[in-house]
């Protein structure tokens, strides 16, 4: 249902079970052999999945060869019954990149996802060309503890986080309260696709599991400590009006590693997710940057 046209389900394995990805093998796109390779990840939250990219991705199907998968415990990926960790992320994100590609690839990766993804750069630098990315946080940068947020603690008791799940994350309104509250910067960008698309992955068997490992805080971490030793060319974007991560927090990681941090650039009026909220715009900076990486 929210597959674009000419996009096939694909799937590899990973040591935490199956990964399903959308590539552009179908009709009307015809992939050249040697086409460069952009892979996009999606971000967390209730509901994520691929979708999150749907209408930015398909702009670039018929220059590049394109990746998108639904992460572990997302969308159509497998759902572990676990606690995940950091961990469990960087090793399937580094699993799933050397199984798509036999050469470095560009990545373009939103907010939590997008700063694993710099860890999973720093640790195997040869899976990657350059990085795309939209408000890459830690969401504990500078010392700040997310894991001790009311929501987070609250969200940690045990039986409350499933019902807190089952009642206020996996229903129609809860998610579309989500967007228009938190994650977009105008209510009236949220339309009921958006929602829709949100709410069937939420409602996934087991699909709480992944949800509530990311709203507790097990995810976060402090991505400044680890941003000097970034080394591949990157470029960042970052909805100002974000109220998860202010964008002040995207200047310090820029000011830290310049040498690796080519481009960093604000867009105005638009929250965590511009992929979803402004598409075009974004389409239209990942293509400028891809150019602007390669030169560098």
């Amino acid at each position: 249902m929210f597959q674009p046209l000419g996009f096939e389900q694909n799937s590899v394995l990973t040591s935490l079970g199956r990964m399903a990805y959308y590539a552009n093998t179908g009709i009307p796109w015809i992939c050249h052999p040697s086409a460069e390779t952009l892979v996009f990840l999606h971000g967390f939250g209730g509901g994520s999945s691929a979708y999150e990219w749907s209408k930015v991705y398909p702009a670039f199907a018929s220059e590049y060869k394109i990746i998108a998968p639904d992460l572990i415990g997302w969308g159509n990926s497998e759902h572990p019954e676990r606690n995940y960790q950091i961990d469990d992320y960087l090793t399937t994100i580094g699993e799933f990149l050397a199984q798509v590609s036999s050469i470095p690839v560009t990545v373009v990766a939103s907010s939590l996802t997008a700063a694993l993804t710099i860890r999973v750069a720093i640790a195997r630098p040869e899976l990657f060309k350059s990085l795309i990315l939209t408000t890459p946080a830690g969401l504990s940068d500078f010392g700040a503890d997310y894991s001790r947020s009311f929501f987070a603690q609250l969200i940690s008791t045990p039986i409350l986080d499933r019902l807190l799940y089952s009642a206020g994350v996996a229903t129609s309104n809860g998610i579309r309260s989500f967007l228009e509250q938190r994650q977009f910067a105008c209510s009236n960008r949220v339309y009921e696709e958006i929602v829709d698309a949100y709410l069937e992955s939420a409602k996934q068997p087991n699909a709480e599991y992944a949800a509530l490992s990311f709203v507790r805080g097990d995810l976060c971490f402090d991505l400044s400590t680890y941003i000097s030793q970034l080394t591949i060319p990157t470029a960042i974007i970052w909805g100002k009006k974000s109220q998860f991560t202010e964008s002040q927090i995207g200047e310090r990681f820029a000011t830290i590693n310049p040498q690796a941090i080519k481009i960093f650039q604000q867009i105005e009026d638009v929250g965590l997710t511009p992929q979803l909220e402004l598409p075009a715009v974004t389409i239209g900076l990942i293509r400028r940057f891809l150019t602007l990486l390669a030169e560098s």
